[in-house]
């Protein structure tokens, strides 16, 4: 599966809607985050999927997790939030 990265530049509403597209297309979304500012807009994000969502019917949650993940060759801390359909 896929993973959508998000970034504290990246926009809330674009990410909601890669989020809400995954949700719809395979049932299930994972979006990673590194930073206060990137796990801001993700969170936005999530809310604001679940709004799209919502119009057609689709009801989901949210499970957040931390994850390793290894940029250049530091290994960082990021956040995992698995947005399913409920």
């Amino acid at each position: 599966m896929e993973i959508l990265k998000v970034a504290a530049r990246s926009r809330s509403t674009a990410v909601a809607g890669a989020i809400a597209g995954v949700v719809r297309e395979s049932g299930r979304a994972e979006v990673q985050a590194i930073g206060a500012g990137a796990v801001n807009q993700a969170v936005k994000a999530v809310a604001i999927a679940r709004a799209y969502l919502a119009e057609d019917g689709i009801d989901v949650v949210c499970i957040p997790s931390f994850v390793e993940v290894m940029i250049g060759d530091q290994e960082r801390t990021a956040i995992k939030l698995v947005v399913e359909r409920i």
